[in-house]
């Protein structure tokens, strides 16, 4: 597995759990998960996509 994919994928998760956690319990800072499940699906992202052609 990519690690760009993986980390990605971890701060997302990360990110959507400390959403839920900001729905039952406000906690100062709640508002940076929205910000790190963003990041993460970015992340994930770009570690998926394949390699330009004639990119070795």
């Amino acid at each position: 597995m990519n690690r760009v994919f993986a980390a990605g994928a971890a701060l997302t998760l990360a990110g959507i759990a400390g959403y839920l956690l900001g729905v039952v319990a406000a906690y100062p800072g709640r508002s940076l998960s929205v910000a790190a499940v963003m990041v993460g699906l970015t992340v994930a992202a770009v570690g998926y996509s394949s390699p330009p052609e004639g990119a070795t």
